[in-house]
This record gives C-alpha cells, structure tokens and sequence, in this order.
C-alpha cells in the first residue's frame, strides 16, 4: 500500500544524488512520486531535471560526470569539492535518508561517509555490478539498508549477496514516448519524410562527445553517400543549449543533411528508421520506441585496457544484456569505427527485413523490462523505509 504521512510535521529531509543525465532524470521523476504521497524538502546532487523538481541543488552533477578509468584522475580535484559539499549539507540538514542513483565510483565512497556519520542509504537503481566487479556487492550489502533494482535477473544477485532488495521495475516503462507525429516533427525542423532518417545519439558526456563524435561524422558522410540518408542528433540536456548545439555542429560535413535537437530525444527517435546509439540508457529507450538501432561506445585505450579483465558479461550494451543475445549490433573500442558503423547502418536501412527481425528481438526486451510504476514502487519502498525508523 503506497505509504502517506497524515498528522501534521515537518517536512521529511531528504538527501538524493544523481551523478549523470539517465540519474538526473530518474531522480526527478521519483521526487514528484515522494512529493505526491509525503512532505518532503529534498537536497542533493543533480542536473537541471531536478533543479525543476524542486531539488536544492548543492552541487550539479557537470562536476563529477566523467567515464572511464583514466579520465577520473583529471576530474579528481572537483570530485573531491562535490563530495565535501555533500557531505557538509548532509551534516547539516541531517536527512532521514539519503538516496543514491546508480553511478557507483562516486556513491559507494559517499555512501560510506554517509554511513560513518549515523545516516542511513538507500540504492534507487542498483549499480550493474553483475556484469561489471561483481565483488563490489559486497560493499552495497555494508553500506545501504535498501537496494532498489531495475532487472528482475538483479533480485537475486543483490539478494543473495545479503543485500536487502526490491525489484521495482524499469523507471522508463510507460514513460517513453514521442511528443509529437513523425511528420510533423520531420517538417519543424526542415526534412524530407520520405528520406531514410537517423537519429544519432552521441552520449551526453564530454569524455563521450570526444571520443564518439570524429566517429560519427564520418560514418554519417559514408551512410549518406550509400544511401542519401538525412540525420538528427539528439543532445542531453545542458544549461547553454546554444552552446552545446555549436559544439556539436563543429567538423561535420557542410553538405550533410543534419539537423541538432534537444530535450527531443524521443520526438527524434519516432521519427528515424534507424539509430545510432551510444550505450547507456539511450539504448532502452530506443527499444522501448522500437527503433532499430547500433549500439556504439569507446573509451580511451589505457582505459579499455585496465576495463577488459573487469568485464562479467559477453555483451556491452544493455539492450543485449537483457535479451541475453545479440539482439542489436555493439560496436565497442576498437570494432567502433567510421566503416563498420557505416555497412551496419546501411543494411539496416536497406534491408526492410532485418529491420523486422530486430523489431521481434527489441519486442522480448520490451515484455522483460517489467509492467509501469516502477518510480511509484520506488517511493512507496522508500517511505517504508523511512517509517520503520519513525
């Protein structure tokens, strides 16, 4: 039964942090399943989707958003200041629970600051530590009282390993959809609807965008030329939109058919017959649109070559996790390239049933992801949490 506090008292405190984009908006959507159901003053780490949710924002997550292995080194300096800064507030506003969002570099060392400083955690969507360091469920079993996962497969590993957990569902299910036709969105922004379209989505990273985007632009002026396709690329959410347009724009071919949007992911995956798709989040929300798709991702060399013993699973991108085959081609390190991306680009676009067998696969991650509510069970597992040391 969802859980909602009659008498009359002071807001509930509440310390909740999301380190990236994906966290940034999962966060804001179970702040509004909390605020509908408790009285609560919430403060935290986060980006702008939180910022809009009411979240006092005590440091942003630009500040610690980095990937990779050697590319942390270089941001340790402003992972230290948001950690301090954390930490203080917390102190100070002593939060009756502090909810952490995925992102585990950084929220297994704040969870234990946490934890020494007499505060409870919780884990709103458990890190993949199935595929990626497995020992490190150890560490979630010493330092969270609740472990809230996204993958039914997930229960039992978190469970076993002594981790008090729920498996609440996909956040993304039944919240992914377009916000207008494909059409329409097609002529806003000046394309052909009989154009073979893709949508690229890059990542939302610095360290990503550096990596990804030499890449992509040349495998687009490839597609294009085998194909005459047009493209859309769909940028995270920033606090300068034209600034991050313009950097974005910069070195892709003058002639290419390329149009940049933002905070439209959704609208721009409807309206593409294929997608190329940084790993991550990205890639479930794309299967939950049913596009077909190829998964990209590449990181910098001496981090690939520290990662590779790490790595528990034989694929890299979660779409294939949860279909537990190759459902969509992954094109990782090295197999990421302007050419191979180009020929699995092109055969999707050229060949209708390929694309229908994709459909059929990207259908069966759909039915496994789990029914909607998952943000709901969330906060209603969060607030009996909080009760139970009423």
């Amino acid at each position: 039964m969802p859980y909602h506090v009659s008498d009359p008292m002071p807001p509930i405190p509440l310390l909740l942090s999301a380190g990236e984009a994906s966290g940034d908006m999962y966060a804001a959507r179970l702040v509004a399943a909390l605020q509908q159901r408790a009285e609560v003053k919430i403060f935290g780490m986060g980006g702008p989707q939180m910022r809009a949710a009411g979240v006092d924002i005590i440091t942003d997550y630009s500040e610690v958003s980095v990937v990779g292995i050697t590319e942390i080194l270089s941001h340790l300096p402003s992972l230290i200041r948001a950690m301090r800064k954390l930490v203080t507030a917390a102190e100070q506003r002593k939060p009756a629970l502090a909810i952490l969002t995925d992102f585990p570099g950084f929220h297994l060392r704040l969870a234990r600051k946490l934890k020494w400083r007499g505060m409870r955690n919780a884990y709103y969507i458990c890190p993949q530590f199935w595929a990626w360091r497995p020992w490190r469920v150890r560490i979630v079993r010493r330092r969270f009282a609740l472990g809230l996962c996204i993958f039914p497969f997930e229960e039992k590993f978190y469970a076993d390993a002594g981790v008090p957990t729920k498996f609440i569902g996909h956040p993304l299910v039944g919240n992914v959809a377009p916000t207008t036709d494909r059409a329409t969105f097609l002529r806003e922004h000046q394309l052909d609807p009989v154009t073979p379209t893709v949508a690229v989505l890059p990542g939302s990273r610095s360290a990503e965008l550096r990596q990804h985007l030499p890449i992509l632009r040349e495998a687009c002026a490839r597609i294009r030329l085998q194909t005459q396709a047009q493209f859309i690329l769909a940028a995270a959410p920033s606090h300068d939109p034209n600034h991050q347009a313009a950097a974005l724009r910069q070195g892709w071919p003058a002639d290419l058919p390329l149009r940049i949007v933002e905070g439209r992911t959704y609208d721009a995956l409807a309206a593409a017959d294929a997608a190329i798709v940084s790993s991550g989040t990205a890639t479930v929300e794309t299967a939950l649109l049913d596009v077909p798709m190829v998964v990209v991702y590449r990181v910098t060399p001496l981090t690939a070559l520290l990662a590779k013993p790490l790595v528990r699973t034989p694929f890299f991108s979660m779409v294939n996790l949860i279909a537990e085959k190759r459902a969509v081609p992954e094109l990782i390190q090295s197999d990421f390239t302007p050419d191979r991306l180009a020929i699995e680009v092109v055969a999707l676009l050229r060949d209708p049933a390929l694309r229908d067998k994709m459909r059929a696969d990207l259908a069966e991650v759909r039915r496994r992801l789990g029914p909607p509510g998952a943000v709901e069970r969330a906060a209603d597992a969060i607030l009996d949490l909080i009760r139970q040391n009423m």
